[in-house]
Protein backbone atom coordinates (compact mmCIF):
# COMPACT_ATOMS: atom_id res chain seq x y z
CA UNK A 1 0.00 0.00 0.00
CA UNK A 2 1.33 3.78 -0.72
CA UNK A 3 1.95 5.89 1.84
CA UNK A 4 -0.47 9.13 1.85
CA UNK A 5 2.43 10.98 0.77
CA UNK A 6 3.44 9.79 -2.56
CA UNK A 7 -0.12 9.31 -3.85
CA UNK A 8 -0.11 13.12 -4.90
CA UNK A 9 2.81 12.65 -6.70
CA UNK A 10 3.23 13.52 -10.29
CA UNK A 11 5.53 13.05 -13.14
CA UNK A 12 6.31 16.76 -12.56
CA UNK A 13 7.09 16.54 -9.30
CA UNK A 14 9.75 13.95 -9.34
CA UNK A 15 11.29 15.92 -12.58
CA UNK A 16 11.57 18.73 -10.28
CA UNK A 17 13.28 17.15 -7.91
CA UNK A 18 15.80 14.85 -10.43
CA UNK A 19 15.99 18.92 -10.96
CA UNK A 20 17.94 19.55 -7.91
CA UNK A 21 20.77 17.51 -8.43
CA UNK A 22 24.10 18.02 -9.88
CA UNK A 23 24.24 16.51 -13.70
CA UNK A 24 26.83 13.78 -12.20
CA UNK A 25 24.27 12.70 -9.44
CA UNK A 26 21.44 12.72 -12.25
CA UNK A 27 23.81 10.04 -14.45
CA UNK A 28 24.61 8.18 -11.45
CA UNK A 29 20.58 7.39 -11.32
CA UNK A 30 20.25 6.76 -14.60
CA UNK A 31 23.21 4.53 -14.45
CA UNK A 32 21.90 2.31 -11.34
CA UNK A 33 19.90 -0.04 -13.62
CA UNK A 34 23.25 -0.90 -15.41
CA UNK A 35 25.08 -1.43 -12.42
CA UNK A 36 22.73 -3.32 -10.80
CA UNK A 37 22.77 -5.76 -13.87
CA UNK A 38 26.06 -6.10 -14.55
CA UNK A 39 26.81 -6.84 -11.46
CA UNK A 40 23.92 -9.23 -11.50
CA UNK A 41 25.08 -10.75 -14.20
CA UNK A 42 28.83 -11.67 -13.55
CA UNK A 43 29.67 -15.06 -13.11
CA UNK A 44 33.18 -16.63 -13.25
CA UNK A 45 34.64 -13.30 -13.70
CA UNK A 46 33.05 -12.51 -16.52
CA UNK A 47 29.50 -11.93 -18.31
CA UNK A 48 27.43 -14.32 -19.52
CA UNK A 49 26.33 -13.49 -22.59
CA UNK A 50 22.64 -15.61 -22.18
CA UNK A 51 22.59 -13.37 -19.09
CA UNK A 52 23.48 -9.92 -20.72
CA UNK A 53 21.11 -10.71 -23.66
CA UNK A 54 18.32 -10.94 -20.63
CA UNK A 55 19.65 -7.65 -19.11
CA UNK A 56 18.85 -5.92 -21.92
CA UNK A 57 15.16 -7.72 -22.63
CA UNK A 58 14.59 -7.00 -18.54
CA UNK A 59 15.31 -2.94 -18.72
CA UNK A 60 12.34 -2.39 -21.64
CA UNK A 61 9.78 -3.98 -19.33
CA UNK A 62 10.17 -1.53 -16.46
CA UNK A 63 9.34 1.28 -18.61
CA UNK A 64 5.58 -0.34 -18.95
CA UNK A 65 5.48 -1.81 -15.44
CA UNK A 66 6.88 0.75 -13.67
CA UNK A 67 4.85 3.83 -11.74
CA UNK A 68 3.38 6.51 -13.92
CA UNK A 69 5.72 9.00 -12.20
CA UNK A 70 8.81 7.33 -13.23
CA UNK A 71 7.97 6.03 -16.75
CA UNK A 72 9.96 9.04 -17.82
CA UNK A 73 13.11 7.97 -15.77
CA UNK A 74 13.24 4.08 -17.00
CA UNK A 75 12.77 5.67 -20.51
CA UNK A 76 15.78 7.40 -20.61
CA UNK A 77 17.43 4.33 -18.86
CA UNK A 78 16.47 2.62 -21.51
CA UNK A 79 17.84 4.97 -24.02
CA UNK A 80 21.65 4.77 -23.09
CA UNK A 81 21.13 1.28 -21.40
CA UNK A 82 23.00 -0.78 -23.84
CA UNK A 83 26.29 1.70 -23.74
CA UNK A 84 26.23 1.92 -20.26
CA UNK A 85 26.73 -1.81 -19.58
CA UNK A 86 28.57 -2.26 -22.09
CA UNK A 87 31.16 0.62 -20.90
CA UNK A 88 30.40 -1.01 -17.30
CA UNK A 89 31.34 -4.43 -18.66
CA UNK A 90 34.48 -2.59 -20.22
CA UNK A 91 35.49 -1.10 -17.17
CA UNK A 92 35.02 -3.41 -14.63
CA UNK A 93 36.22 -7.01 -15.92
CA UNK A 94 37.64 -8.82 -15.06
CA UNK A 95 34.94 -8.62 -12.26
CA UNK A 96 37.30 -10.33 -9.43
CA UNK A 97 36.43 -9.69 -6.18
CA UNK A 98 38.09 -6.21 -6.05
CA UNK A 99 36.31 -4.84 -9.21
CA UNK A 100 33.36 -6.40 -7.88
CA UNK A 101 33.43 -4.71 -4.75
CA UNK A 102 33.75 -1.62 -6.71
CA UNK A 103 30.76 -2.00 -8.69
CA UNK A 104 28.99 -2.19 -4.92
CA UNK A 105 30.59 0.72 -4.04
CA UNK A 106 29.02 2.51 -6.80
CA UNK A 107 25.89 1.06 -5.85
CA UNK A 108 26.21 2.83 -2.33
CA UNK A 109 26.66 6.12 -3.98
CA UNK A 110 23.14 5.58 -5.61
CA UNK A 111 21.90 5.58 -2.42
CA UNK A 112 23.53 8.40 -1.41
CA UNK A 113 22.55 10.13 -4.62
CA UNK A 114 18.52 8.78 -4.04
CA UNK A 115 18.89 10.17 -0.65
CA UNK A 116 19.44 13.77 -2.02
CA UNK A 117 16.35 13.78 -3.20
CA UNK A 118 12.77 14.73 -1.94
CA UNK A 119 11.64 12.40 0.37
CA UNK A 120 8.30 10.98 -1.39
CA UNK A 121 10.39 10.97 -4.30
CA UNK A 122 13.45 9.57 -3.16
CA UNK A 123 10.62 6.57 -1.67
CA UNK A 124 9.45 5.51 -4.57
CA UNK A 125 12.48 5.72 -6.65
CA UNK A 126 14.30 3.55 -3.89
CA UNK A 127 11.28 1.31 -4.05
CA UNK A 128 11.31 0.88 -7.41
CA UNK A 129 14.44 0.45 -8.47
CA UNK A 130 14.58 -2.25 -5.27
CA UNK A 131 11.57 -4.46 -7.04
CA UNK A 132 13.65 -3.90 -10.77
CA UNK A 133 17.09 -5.97 -7.96
CA UNK A 134 14.01 -8.74 -7.15
CA UNK A 135 13.15 -9.06 -10.92
CA UNK A 136 16.29 -9.64 -11.82
CA UNK A 137 17.61 -11.74 -9.22
CA UNK A 138 14.23 -14.07 -9.84
CA UNK A 139 15.55 -13.88 -13.37
CA UNK A 140 18.46 -16.35 -13.60
CA UNK A 141 20.63 -13.48 -14.61
CA UNK A 142 22.88 -14.26 -11.42
CA UNK A 143 22.96 -14.00 -7.92
CA UNK A 144 23.41 -10.79 -6.07
CA UNK A 145 24.65 -11.67 -2.81
CA UNK A 146 24.72 -8.44 -1.07
CA UNK A 147 22.94 -6.45 -3.37
CA UNK A 148 23.05 -2.45 -2.36
CA UNK A 149 19.45 -1.30 -2.89
CA UNK A 150 17.46 -3.47 -0.97
CA UNK A 151 19.93 -1.68 2.20
CA UNK A 152 18.11 1.02 4.17
CA UNK A 153 18.65 4.89 3.38
CA UNK A 154 18.21 7.00 6.66
CA UNK A 155 15.48 9.13 6.04
CA UNK A 156 14.07 7.44 3.08
CA UNK A 157 13.39 3.69 4.37
CA UNK A 158 13.97 4.35 8.31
Amino acid sequence: MQKEENRDLSEKSVKDSFGKLNEADRLLLYMAPALVSVLAATTNNRINKKQKADAFKLISLKTYTARPELIFYFKTVEKNFRKDFEELEKRYYPFDEPKREMLRNELDKVNVVISKLDKAVAEILHRSLSEYATHIKRSGIGILDDFVFPLPIKGITY
